[in-house]
This record gives C-alpha cells, structure tokens and sequence, in this order.
C-alpha cells in the first residue's frame, strides 16, 4: 500500500514468542525497541505485535511524547468489526497474553455492546508458523482441534489477533468453508497507516525505499525464513539491545 517508504524492521528474536512474557518484560522490550527506532529516524513506529500492543501500546506512546506517530494492531481491527458486524458473533484466537487481556473483547463492546465475542487462545499457532508449519497435514490438525471448540460454532467473522496468523489465513477459511469472514489485521492496518501519514502529510510519494532488517537474536534459520515474505534474499543485521 505505501511501495515508496523506508522501512526499517526489528524483529525481537531473543525474546519470541511473547505470549508468555509478563506485561512488564513486554512494556520494556517495547520501549527499548522504540528508543532504537526512533534513533534511526524513524517518523512512523507500528508495534506489529497484538500482545506487544496489548501490554505495551499505553507506556510506548506515553514514553515517545508524540515525537513519532504510533500505531498499534488492534485498535484497527476493533474499528473495523464495530463497524461491519452489527448484533453479529465474532470469535478471536491469539496468543496467551493477547487473549488473556481481553483487549479485544471489551474494546469490541465498548464500540458495540450488540456483538457477542468468543475468544480462546492457540498457544501453539505462532511457533508452528515460525518454524515453517502451515499449509500441511501438521497445521491442519492442530487448526482444525482449535476451531472444533463449541464456543466457536456459528460465528460470523474470525479476528486472527497475531500478526503470524495471516500466513494461515487460507487454512482457517478452508475449515469454515468460506461461511465465515477471516480478518487478519495485515491489510486492514495497512490501511490505517496509509491514513496515519496522509492525514499528517508525511508519506513518501517517490524515490526507491530502502528497507532495513535488524534482529536482537541472529540465527541462520529466522534468515532463512524471511523467504517466506520476501523472494530476494533479505540480510539481517543483530543489535543486541539487552547486553
């Protein structure tokens, strides 16, 4: 949606996954990966990460002081649903911490008490895509046991509240057998951040970008995975922010 900005990405290896991590790890993780970002620059911060949102979204954007526009996942999404799925039922699966907040659930009825929300966390989901599961025998059963659960039965729309989720997008649908809505906050923050930077005239509208990939954790297996996204080999640099 926006091919001309820079992008610069950190991705917290040392510390994945986060959702078993307390609030608190997750509030500092959030502020010393913000305090990195900004030094390089940076105009625009997204915490791509709906646990890191959760726990971290209030103290990151008290701590930065409105020096960069901050944007979270969930906030996107609970829009989006208030506004498409009127006395409708929703469902939302995530990680422990995400699920267990219940950030979704309260947000979601306080723009719109007439939706009926189910939550239930998939603890198991985000280490199965890392590690290269999905799209097989393996990532079937497991999805297929998660959404089997009663709670889940007759939902309207499913909210894949973790940014993994996207990549079994077509693995959740296959199961609902196109009766259900699958929303994954990719696009739809996407979006949100388009507006973010039009509204306060800072989008890059030519050059080429220049993206740049940092990791606080290098292994040559989360390299490797990055084909998953992009097809050129993409090189990550390791910035050790917790020595």
């Amino acid at each position: 949606m926006l091919p001309k900005e820079n992008i610069i990405y950190f991705g917290d290896t040392a510390h994945f996954p986060y959702g078993d991590k307390s609030p608190e790890s997750i509030r500092l993780y959030s502020k010393r990966i913000s305090s990195f970002l900004l030094n390089k620059g940076c105009k625009t911060i997204v915490i791509a990460c709906n646990t890191a949102s959760a726990f971290g979204y209030k103290s990151t954007k008290e701590y930065l002081q409105g020096k960069v526009k901050l944007v979270n996942v969930i906030d996107p999404v609970v829009e989006h649903v208030a506004k498409k799925y009127k006395g409708k039922k929703v469902g939302i699966i995530g990680t422990k911490g995400t699920i267990g907040s219940r950030i979704y659930n309260n947000r979601i009825k306080k723009l719109r008490p007439d939706i009926k929300t189910t939550s239930l966390a998939t603890p198991l989901l985000a280490p199965m895509i890392e590690e290269g599961f999905y799209d097989n025998t393996i990532s079937r059963t497991i999805i297929n046991s998660y959404l089997s659960k009663p709670s889940f039965k007759g939902i309207d729309a499913l909210v894949l509240a973790c940014t993994h989720y996207p990549l079994i997008k077509n693995e959740v649908s296959e199961f609902y057998e196109s009766h259900t809505d699958i929303l994954d906050s990719a696009s739809i923050v996407a979006e949100k951040i388009k507006q973010v930077l039009i509204k306060a005239k800072i989008e890059r509208k030519t050059g080429k970008p220049k993206h740049q990939f940092y990791v606080s954790d290098y292994t040559a297996a989360y390299e490797e995975s990055t084909k998953i996204f992009f097809s050129d080999k993409i090189h990550l640099d390791e910035v050790r922010l917790w020595d």
